[in-house]
């Protein structure tokens, strides 16, 4: 049953963000076996082979039990602690519960939801490109954040950080979405960083070198 689940994770087909760079693959594939010859033609491979499982988009299935906070990527913890979100997202100067998920080039870089509201505001910041298992990547690189108010009126924040070599943060979520936990909403390229601000109060079940599965695994319990 593991192997099956593995294969499954692996075998998931790519995300759309995947299309131009499996097109360019093939492309290249193709003028090498027609035209180049076979360093060409196994370059556009490997590459195609690389891109299918970067972009790879398994389904997950989020807890049947409201009140989750669920993590927003696949990826280990690398920090948790007590962070000010960023101050373009407007929710203050007030330190909150911070979960930081490192994504490496080997894991799943949709990212999801974790929980369930509506998106109060998105702002893009531009930055550096540091290492992104460094604390200091959070304030200093590039980075999505996004603002979610809960049915309850309390109110988190997520954020999606480019790392060293990661250049493009997709973000398919508007201001105004009505959102599920575990739901998608973008994707980084290559190798990155997601930021979890808790609401106020909320404390954190993950913990530092944990495992993290995109749309899953529980980081908090909002009653809690």
């Amino acid at each position: 049953m593991a192997l099956e689940q593995s294969l499954r994770m692996v075998l998931a087909p790519p995300h759309p963000a995947a299309r131009p760079f499996l097109i360019g693959g093939g492309a290249a594939a193709l003028l090498g076996l027609i035209v180049l010859g076979n360093w060409l033609f196994w370059l556009g491979v490997i590459f195609v082979a690389f891109c299918l499982y970067f972009f790879r988009d398994p389904e997950r299935v989020p807890p049947d039990r409201p009140g989750m906070v669920l993590a927003p990527a696949d990826g280990h913890v690398v920090s948790v602690g007590m962070a000010v979100p960023p101050l373009e997202l407007g929710l203050g100067d007030a330190p909150r519960w911070r979960v930081a998920i490192f994504l490496s080039v080997l894991d799943v870089h949709v990212n999801r939801m974790p929980t369930d509201g509506t998106v109060t505001r998105i702002a893009y910041h531009h930055g550096k490109f540091v290492s992104a298992n460094l604390d200091k990547a959070s304030d200093e690189n590039e980075r999505n954040a996004l603002a979610i108010a809960l049915p309850d009126g309390r109110d988190l924040a997520v954020v999606q950080i480019a790392g060293l070599v990661a250049r493009r943060i997709l973000c398919d979520a508007k201001v105004g979405d009505s959102v599920q936990a575990g739901e998608r909403f973008g994707i980084i390229r290559f190798g990155s960083r997601t930021d979890v601000y808790l609401p106020h109060g909320v404390l954190p079940l993950a913990r530092e070198g944990q495992t993290m599965i995109g749309g899953e695994t529980v980081i908090a319990e909002l009653g809690a």
